[in-house]
């Protein structure tokens, strides 16, 4: 059974002739009639009553007709779901972002996307870096903000967005708020208030006070971003976080860090083996221009 010969025998029922049915198909009448007789050869039925007049429906083709109508009705709507996609009327994106670029960079990328894109039904997953890159190659995510390098660079694709300083947060009144920079190595025996394991902010401070010779000293771990900013604002310990996170005239002070100065690079990240949805790119295009 071929769509084309349901859509002739949707097309002869309606009209009552076949002739009619040619015409406003634009296809010639033997062709026409050809494709009825080989619908009905395949369904072992008759389906049309063929009258000096025109036309008239059997009861199998009384049967078939509903459901014809339908087969055809799915597929008109299947196609104009994928036209929609392809115009970004409707659609879905799963973006995941790490806390600091969700907390402070994403909601406003997001809204100004919604707002051009409302039929796209957006899902924001919120993690570390590893967790995103471990989500992203699951195939939970259709892009992720991410930390640079990923790791299992071969399955994904990556494209830098941004670099920034990390800056160790203090409370106002802690006695390094008034300090413009501080060097690694001052920071041996300091209070940490630290990220949960799976976050590449953990792994690039252990990493750069054990190149200074020491392990860091935590006063707290195993946090997300929002409790380490509130611990480190409250006075629990110090917290080195992105630049971008600490608000100009918030509780926390940002203190530069030097010797070595640490940064980060952030990128977004596909799978190479994925289709990539339009609204995916669309979405990126936003994020680099309001970057």
């Amino acid at each position: 059974m071929e769509l084309q010969q349901l859509r002739y025998f949707v097309a002869a029922a309606d009209a009552g002739k076949v002739t009619t049915a040619a015409r406003d198909l634009h296809v010639a009448q033997p062709s026409v009639s050809k494709q009825l007789r080989k619908l009905e050869a395949e369904l072992g039925a008759v389906l049309l009553e063929r009258g000096r007049t025109g036309v008239t429906l059997t009861d199998a083709g009384a049967i078939l007709l509903p459901w014809a109508r339908r087969v055809l009705a799915d597929l008109d709507g299947a196609r104009s779901e994928v036209a929609d996609l392809a115009t970004l009327e409707r659609g879905r994106l799963s973006v995941g972002a790490t806390p600091s670029v969700s907390t402070v960079l994403l909601p406003r990328v997001l809204a100004a996307f919604h707002a051009e894109h409302p039929g796209i039904t957006l899902t924001v997953v919120e993690a570390g870096s590893r967790d995103l890159v471990d989500r992203l190659g699951s195939g939970d995510l259709d892009l992720a903000l991410v930390i640079l390098p990923v790791p299992r660079e071969e399955l994904f694709e990556t494209t830098p967005l941004l670099k920034e300083e990390l800056v160790l947060a203090v409370a106002k009144r802690h006695p390094l708020a008034k300090r413009r920079t501080v060097r690694v190595s001052e920071l041996r025996g300091v209070p940490l208030v630290m990220f949960r394991d799976g976050y590449d902010l953990r792994s690039a401070t252990i990493t750069a006070f054990e190149r200074a010779g020491f392990h860091p000293t935590f006063a707290i771990e195993g946090a997300e971003m929002d409790g380490v900013l509130r611990m480190a604002a409250a006075g629990v310990g110090v917290a080195v976080v992105p630049s971008m996170v600490v608000e100009k005239g918030g509780p926390l002070v940002a203190v530069r860090i030097v010797q070595p100065t640490l940064t980060r690079s952030v990128g977004v990240a596909f799978r190479k083996d994925r289709h990539r949805p339009r609204a995916a790119d669309a979405f990126v295009a936003r994020l680099r221009e309001f970057l």
